[in-house]
């Protein structure tokens, strides 16, 4: 006797799935205000008219909320390709109308789709007006009945105290001038596949990749902050472009960087989709179902909360969107192998469908699950709509955090601003203030994520050469982007007719920044091409630049090899001495001195100089002394602590010079002249 989930369909999976038991498909969709459903399968020789079109009865094919149905393989007709039809429901109670966004003219793309495909004919401007977009909008990807992928026994990669994460564009990692990889494969995941012996050879052990989930291609957005789909890799990524190939090549790319020891996370975008507002395109969520997707309000000529920025919010305190992001999390763990993820804008989480903060579920979904235990979860505290959630205030308790007072208080001392030592300490020390390690909280140091640049906002190389954004290229006058970047053109602003002088002070600059960074207590983490120094021009918001002005320029490398070499043996030092990056504070092994060897004061608004001692509890052995100077003049530091001890870094000296952990200098003398603007490590 047939089961009743083989004549209607299981509403469990979510999406396509294949039944090898049965030779057949299952679909669900889940859509609670429809008033019908059709599924559309599509063969690879028409875009326009379906192979096979089922329409969903109600009283066969939907349990509860969602539709389903189950096809035989043989009964497929070539198909490939799928999507679905949704008519409204008149008569839906509770609701206003103007609340619903259903328009049967419209092939829908399933949320939990794998792989998107884009028909030859694919026409964004179809989704954002009435009519028909048959043939022009994208479709799900039916996987075929075998689907093996070799992953050569790959295992989750886990780092501590050793974790040095490298934020990357996977497209504007090798697209540029110089990369060095083979044309076919530059840009796409390969791409970053053949790359993994240079991420090697810099030390770090963590790449953070920018968004990778599909996102719309008609959008004017390098970045990729404009997702579709939250299941399939982003298929202009590819080099790959079979059916197949997106998934394949990805996978292949996380299983090379986890056999160099490195963790892959991604930046994944919850708290909105490209779908925008009232006038955005449906692709997808709009036109399944409206008001389960999105957070709404009672302004009908535009009833779209807008937290994110971009013209919609998910509804993330919904069930039916948690179970999305959990699937689509559980998807890119076991079926990926990935490592971590890094959520834009997760203060949005907080949000509810009365728009006030509260404890969502999700946090203590994600914390309950088994399959979440090993997995690093990162949160970018705050959001669009004025929420600022940084350290305890958010409700993800164990979660990593980009400590954005970090990067902001770090950039303020570096460039001499007054009274900034006591607060240029604090976040050397791990941010206690904001992750505090006392009774009550116990936080780790490492839930910091220390940052002084990322992919929004200046390069390395353009924190020192810019006092003012210019973001002329972007097409908004250069009215986007922040103002309050805490940045210092060390002179002279750009780069045209730079004095020597000033380019030898933002050499030491960048270096200064980097050796803070490094020396800090917590997660580091900074952007690709920063260690050669790659300059957006003063663009710090160049979110729709696919071009040279964002691709990485690899010919730096060369001309900027010094700084490079600086950061992989910064990278290195760090490593080495343990004693700096820790579960927990550093509190009693860490003791602060003035210039002169005795007690800060603190208060002193025109302190702009400081030293402190480093010892290890816990039983490395290895002790630190570290002198920072960021005064225009030199200061004749006095050390308090007998030596000897070794010279492992001094930024005010020239290449070869400045960081010296093979062959140090051996410093015995009670006295340090520390230059203008530099930092000096001492260590043993």
């Amino acid at each position: 006797m047939n089961s009743w989930y083989t004549t209607e369909g299981a509403p469990f999976p979510m999406g396509v799935s294949y039944i090898q038991a049965e030779d057949a498909y299952n679909f669900a969709l889940y859509s609670k205000n429809a008033g019908q459903v059709n599924l559309l399968l599509y063969n690879s020789a028409s875009f326009t008219v379906p192979v096979v079109t089922k329409v969903l009865d109600f009283n066969v094919n939907k349990s509860q909320r969602i539709w389903h149905c189950r096809i035989p393989a043989a009964q497929l007709n070539g198909a490939i390709y799928y999507a679905y039809q949704v008519f409204g429901n008149p008569n839906i109670p509770g609701e206003p109308a103007y609340w619903q966004h259903f328009d049967p003219d419209k092939v829908l793309l399933d949320p939990y789709a794998r792989e998107v495909f884009f028909p030859p004919g694919f026409d964004p401007v179809t989704a954002c007006q009435p009519g028909s977009n048959v043939g022009k909008a994208p479709l799900g990807y039916i996987p075929p009945t075998t689907d093996v992928f070799d992953w050569q026994n790959d295992d989750m990669v886990k780092h501590e105290g050793d974790l040095v994460i490298y934020e990357m564009h996977v497209r504007g990692f090798t697209m540029g001038a110089g990369s060095g990889v083979d044309p076919k494969i530059q840009g796409t995941y390969a791409g970053v596949t053949a790359k993994i012996p240079y991420l090697k050879s810099l030390g770090i052990t963590a790449v953070e990749l920018m968004p990778v989930h599909q996102f719309d291609p008609s959008g004017n957005n390098y970045w990729g902050y404009n997702t579709l789909n939250f299941f399939a890799p982003h298929h202009e990524y590819a080099a790959d472009k079979t059916p197949g190939g997106q998934i394949s090549e990805f996978k292949t790319m996380v299983r090379e960087l986890h056999k160099a020891g490195i963790e892959v996370i991604m930046d994944v975008v919850f708290n909105h989709t490209t779908e925008g507002d009232i006038n955005g395109p449906v692709y997808s969520f709009k036109g399944i179902d409206n008001s389960t997707y999105y957070l709404l309000n009672n302004y009908a000529p535009n009833p779209y909360d807008n937290f994110s920025g971009t013209g919609n919010t998910m509804r993330t305190d919904h069930p039916v969107v948690q179970k999305l992001i959990v699937d689509s999390l559980l998807y890119w763990v076991k079926e990926m192998h990935i490592d971590g993820f890094r959520f834009d804008l997760a203060s949005i989480f907080s949000r509810t469908s009365e728009t006030t903060a509260a404890q969502p579920p999700i946090f203590g979904e994600l914390n309950a699950d088994p399959d979440f235990a090993q997995v690093r979860l990162i949160a970018e505290p705050w959001d669009a709509g004025g929420a600022y959630q940084l350290g305890r205030a958010f409700p993800g308790n164990s979660w990593a955090q980009w400590n954005g007072q970090y990067r902001d208080d770090i950039r303020s001392f570096a460039k001499s601003d007054a009274g900034m030592v006591g607060t240029a300490i604090t976040r050397i020390y791990g941010s206690d203030d904001i992750f505090p390690g006392d009774l009550m909280n116990a936080y780790h140091p490492y839930q910091s994520i220390n940052f002084i640049n990322c992919h929004d906002g200046f390069t390395l190389y353009d924190l020192v050469a810019y006092n003012f954004k210019h973001n002329e290229a972007n097409g908004q006058n250069n009215t986007d982007g922040s103002d309050n970047n805490h940045s210092w053109n060390c002179g002279w602003e750009g780069d045209i007719n730079v004095p020597a002088d000033v380019m030898v002070l933002r050499y030491r600059q960048a270096k200064n920044l980097a050796t803070l960074l490094m020396l800090s207590n917590g997660t580091p983490m900074f952007v690709a091409g920063d260690e050669f120094l790659h300059t957006q021009f003063g663009n710090n918001n160049p979110y729709n630049q696919n071009n040279a002005n964002s691709w990485l320029d690899w010919t730096r490398l060369n001309t900027m090899l010094e700084h490079h070499d600086f950061m992989v043996q910064l990278i290195k030092f760090r490593k080495t001495y343990t004693l700096i990056s820790r579960s927990r504070f550093w509190r009693n092994d860490f003791v602060t001195y003035g210039f002169d060897g005795n007690a800060i004061k603190y208060g002193d608004p025109s302190l702009f100089y400081f030293a402190y001692h480093l010892t290890d509890s816990t039983g490395s052995g290895r002790e630190l002394y570290v002198m920072i100077n960021v005064d225009w003049t030199p200061q004749n530091f006095t050390i308090p602590i007998p030596g000897p001890w070794k010279q492992l870094i001094n930024t005010y000296l020239g290449a070869g010079q400045d960081i010296t952990l093979d062959n140090p200098p051996v410093i015995n003398e009670t006295g340090y002249l520390v230059g203008e603007r530099s930092v000096v490590v001492l260590g043993r």
